[in-house]
């Protein structure tokens, strides 16, 4: 868990510094500060279960076994991502991992996490489905009616809620009525638990009490993980909605450096250790932007061939 958090942090971190000097295009949402809602609800998961992300989904990605070269690849539009280079940051995907996707459209996995999690009960295969989505997209139509046909159908889909405190610029104070968002689960006849999306633990457990209810075909539950972004909402996004000392408050619970601290008080493990986890990991980093510089771009036949069948 702790190398997992510390790759989405560095490969974040060194993605924004590409974006700066230009060698990635378009947007990009980063993921900094949410690491553990990633991390702890994919460690619930076995490998050949499913997950729908969002267009904050790098962590997501990296959480479920991604290749980071192939995601670094993808971010600076070369052939050897992902998506060969045209999807980009918003639309990562890695089928063969069972992540089916991030999605520019917000609340857009939701529908989709719905119709895996019923081709799983259909399968009969024991699958489950993880649909990540933000607060912001807990107000859309989709997240209301996805609840509503995973609850009356009891599909193996666990909904969990990243609620990082803004959609967009926008507080969840102004935007949701209640103080919890897991508290519309009630409308659905199904359980909802609100969380401390900073403990990677915490979340792990959660997630893992509501992947088993799934797999015994007991149906959904709607998790809200409260967190937060340290960056904007994209690298368009000045900043000017919140303030200083909010994100501070907020960088001081940092669920890396947290759960660092478990590591070596509780578990009694070598603080030597983790540190030689951040250097494999950092050069791991710079591995994958070697790998993306050197690859090669998409050929023009790409449009082509991505567009039609």
């Amino acid at each position: 868990m702790y190398r997992q958090m510390i790759t989405i942090r560095l490969f974040e971190e060194q993605a924004e510094l590409l974006y700066i000097e230009g060698k990635i295009f378009g947007t990009f949402h980063l993921y900094v500060g949410e690491e553990a809602v990633a991390v702890g609800a994919c460690a619930a998961l076995q490998p050949d279960d499913f997950i729908t992300s969002t267009h904050r989904g790098h962590g997501h990605c990296i959480a479920k076994g991604a290749d980071v070269k192939r995601m670094m690849a993808e971010l600076m539009a070369k052939d050897t991502g992902y998506c060969h280079g045209v999807g980009g940051s918003m639309h990562i995907a890695d089928v063969e991992k069972g992540n089916l996707g991030a999605n520019g459209v917000v609340g857009g996995g939701i529908p989709i996490a719905t119709g895996a999690a019923l081709g799983c009960k259909l399968q009969k295969n024991g699958k489950v489905v993880i649909c990540f989505f933000g607060d912001g997209a807990s107000n859309t139509g989709t997240f209301h009616e996805s609840i509503n046909m995973g609850s009356a159908f009891k599909l193996p889909v666990v909904y969990l809620c990243e609620n990082n405190q803004y959609a967009m610029s926008t507080s969840v104070k102004y935007s949701v009525a209640i103080d919890d968002i897991s508290e519309r689960s009630k409308a659905y006849g199904i359980p909802g638990v609100t969380i401390n999306g900073n403990k990677v633990l915490e979340v792990y457990e959660a997630v893992s009490l509501a992947i088993e209810r799934a797999r015994e075909g007991k149906g959904p539950t709607l998790i809200e993980a409260k967190t937060y972004r340290w960056k904007g909402h994209s690298k368009s996004d000045k900043n000017v909605y919140r303030t200083k000392e909010e994100i501070k408050s907020w960088k001081a619970r940092c669920p890396i450096q947290s759960f660092r601290q478990y590591l070596i008080n509780d578990e009694g493990i070598k603080e030597d250790i983790l540190g030689n986890i951040d250097v494999e990991v950092e050069k791991l980093i710079q591995e994958s932007v070697q790998y993306a510089e050197q690859s090669p771009e998409p050929d023009l036949e790409a449009v082509r061939r991505m567009v039609y069948a």
